[in-house]
């Protein structure tokens, strides 16, 4: 039971981080659609403190064992790589 439980935890933390990734790259479209243009200090701003809140979220997710340092380097690095896909994107148009 308590391993289920701890289960659950882990997975609900995850799905939790995974979600405000998925919220920064959507909050990122959004700008990037209407707002302004990555070089914008305004997109630089939003961007680095959207990503410096994930970070902290994982860090504390990993103290708490609730996702490993690899999950949590994952997640970023794919957040970080989609980011990038947007912003090459963004250059062509």
């Amino acid at each position: 039971m308590l391993s289920d439980v701890a289960v659950d935890h882990r997975e609900k933390a995850y799905a939790l981080l995974k979600a405000d990734a998925d919220r920064i790259l959507q909050l990122i479209k959004v700008q990037m659609d209407n707002l302004t243009m990555p070089q914008c200090p305004l997109y630089e701003e939003v961007l680095d403190t959207q990503m410096f809140g994930l970070s902290r979220e994982i860090d504390f997710a990993v103290r708490l064992n609730l996702i490993t340092e690899a999950e949590g380097k994952d997640l970023l690095d794919d957040l970080e790589k989609q980011l990038n896909v947007l912003h090459e994107a963004s250059q062509r148009s």
